[in-house]
């Protein structure tokens, strides 16, 4: 009963809510939790898209992209959970980037090893990488929630990505430096990343608004334009 209280609430609309319409209750409860188990997997789908870089524990991989389209699409609190869920089924499946002895499958050149990892899992605060991870929760929850409200299908949508990525990369930085010595935080944990991390801001920036697109042209979809919905409705 309380948690079809909290359903009858005013709230904002993400684009999963115009994509997935749905009455309130238990319709609600049960479409968003699939979409909070649907994008943590998501997210450790693209985890096992990796980069392994000879000069850096840190891997390159998919995980950023994954996050900040679940933020997009989700909102913020679902988004927050599906990265909250990712974070914890990390710690006993193989939710994260794989090691670079992990692969099963990879391209090689040198000590550049790219592929598709089995995947890894571990307690967040021992890992170099934990911190990234523990960044993804506030990234999606925050783009979420400025997508929630008319930025998903603006010209302000890469901006918003940026922050997220900024996001994502404060608690990264500060639990690699915990690891890394000194002087190599940034070698490590950021300067390597930035040109793959525009591209996937762009690439996403991209995305996004068309999914709004599409999802407007839908039977029911001008029920709510992308501008409409971001305005706090009686769910």
């Amino acid at each position: 009963m309380w948690v079809c209280d909290v359903y009858s609430q005013s709230t904002t609309a993400s684009l999963a809510d115009l994509a997935l319409p749905v009455g309130k209750g238990r319709g609600r409860v049960a479409r968003d939790a699939a979409l909070i188990v649907g994008f943590a997997l998501f997210i450790a789908l693209f985890a096992r898209f990796s980069l392994h870089l000879p000069f850096t524990p840190v891997p390159v991989t998919g995980q950023t992209f994954a996050v900040l389209l679940t933020g997009a699409s989700v909102g913020s609190w679902r988004g927050a959970g599906a990265t909250g869920l990712y974070l914890l089924a990390g710690m006993f499946l193989p939710f994260y980037a794989g090691s670079a002895d992990s692969y099963l499958w990879d391209a090689r050149m040198g000590e550049y090893v790219f592929g598709f990892t089995s995947g890894s899992s571990g307690f967040f605060w021992a890992m170099a990488s934990g911190g990234y991870i523990i960044g993804f929760i506030a990234a999606a929850y925050v783009v979420g929630f400025l997508c929630e409200r008319g930025f998903g299908s603006s010209v302000w949508l890469l901006p918003v990505l940026l922050l997220g990525n900024i996001l994502v990369y404060v608690p990264g930085l500060i639990q690699l430096s915990l690891f890394a010595p000194a002087g190599k935080t940034l070698v490590w944990g950021l300067y390597p990343f930035i040109a793959g991390d525009l591209l996937k801001l762009v690439v996403a920036a991209l995305l996004v608004p068309a999914a709004w697109g599409i999802a407007n042209r839908w039977p029911g979809g001008d029920r709510q334009s992308s501008g409409d919905s971001h305005r706090e409705r009686r769910l």
